[in-house]
């Protein structure tokens, strides 16, 4: 992972041009020559565990036709000599909001606020709107070049994006970090359901502790398995509808801490769930906990900053407890590896991505495996979502 590597975003060529009818009209001339390529004498790691040296790509319309060694270039194809470099495959990032408008929190509904009791999402949806399961990505990502552009350095080439609001957030987009057309970029519209133990927008008085928002994700799985058995319906319920058709995806519920995933590894007992949770980057705290949830988690590699310490001050007001997360979180990854804990790595959390690779391998360093961490952005990713 220290070498000087060509990231080539394989992932990015499947976005649209395998045998299908153009339906964009072009303001050029389509020249076919640029949909055949051969990458030569490169080393090709073609998966964590396959590494090929003196090897060539073949590619032919955005699509992987042969990849191998001393294998033949066909007539026609644009030959690219890759001596001395490395060809991996792109990363993918499984917890993003690529694509998507901010969420911005609504000003005032503090404690000295007018009551809210009953929801203002106009339509036929859940009488909370912390409930938001009929939210799909799909319908408001559009590519954002910028952002886009800055996670292609650090080596990815396709994203999960969801939108990072309620209890339950609706599903999430698969989506490649091209810049062709919306239309040629999302691989796959619906793909994951999405849950916090945060009422994220909602003014509405309840919930407004952790308690109560376990509690309203418990009372939403008894309404749906009411709401399921009822025929007639007795009234139209969007949200009830959305959250029982999304069961059947694979469930991301984000926690924010050791303890908070294991409070959610309950509720997903309870109802019969094994969520893939999003970690808060400690759980080597509880390593033993963590591994007894047999949970697929997605980690973040944002570390905290060193203190300053230099006014004796200053010093005082550190904790023990946060001196120690500073010196063992980069340790956090190498923990569930050697534990033996499926995980992924996301770059979420990070104020500037350029810091991912840098925190990847620092985290190597601290006793992460080349391959695991390789598996961890590629591999695991994709077969956590089914993709």
């Amino acid at each position: 992972m220290k070498k000087l590597f060509l990231i080539f975003l394989v992932v990015l060529s499947i976005s649209g041009k395998i045998n299908a009818q153009e339906t964009f009209p072009r303001n050029d001339v389509l020249d076919e020559r640029t949909n055949a390529y051969a990458f030569t004498n490169a080393t090709i790691v073609i998966d964590p565990q396959t590494t090929l040296s003196g090897a060539t790509l073949i590619i032919s319309k955005g699509k992987i036709e042969n990849v191998g060694q001393n294998i033949s270039v066909p007539a026609g194809y644009i030959i690219v000599d890759l001596k001395d470099k490395y060809i991996y495959p792109s990363f993918i990032d499984v917890y993003s909001n690529y694509g998507l408008q901010k969420v911005e929190r609504p000003r005032g509904g503090g404690f000295n606020s007018a009551e809210q009791i009953q929801s203002k999402t106009k339509g036929a949806f859940n009488s909370n709107q912390a409930i938001r399961t009929e939210y799909n990505a799909s319908e408001e990502f559009s590519i954002n070049s910028k952002s886009a552009e800055s996670l292609r350095k650090q080596g990815f080439g396709s994203v999960l994006t969801f939108r990072p609001d309620g209890i339950a957030r609706g599903t999430s987009a698969f989506v490649t970090l091209g810049e062709t057309t919306d239309n040629k970029v999302m691989l796959k519209n619906s793909v994951a359901a999405h849950y916090s133990l945060n009422r994220g927008t909602s003014q509405q008085n309840y919930p407004r502790s952790q308690m109560g928002f376990i509690a309203l994700m418990r009372q939403t799985y008894m309404d749906a398995e009411w709401y399921t058995a009822q025929n007639p319906k007795p009234f139209a319920d969007k949200s009830l509808d959305a959250w029982i058709a999304t069961q059947s995806m694979p469930q991301i519920f984000e926690a924010t801490s050791w303890i908070t995933a294991l409070r959610v590894d309950k509720i997903g007992d309870e109802f019969g769930k094994q969520y893939i949770i999003k970690g808060g980057g400690d759980e080597y705290k509880r390593i033993n906990e963590i591994k007894g949830m047999n949970a697929v988690m997605i980690i973040p590699v944002k570390y905290p900053e060193a203190f300053d310490v230099e006014d004796p001050i200053d010093a005082e007001s550190v904790s023990l407890a946060d001196m120690k997360h500073w010196e063992m979180a980069p340790g956090n990854l190498a923990a569930l590896e050697k534990n033996g804990i499926t995980f992924s790595i996301t770059a979420a959390g990070l104020t500037n991505s350029s810091d991912f690779l840098k925190n990847v391998r620092k985290a190597i360093k601290y006793g992460l495996s080349e391959k695991v961490a390789l598996a961890a952005l590629t591999t695991i990713p994709a077969s956590t979502i089914n993709m």
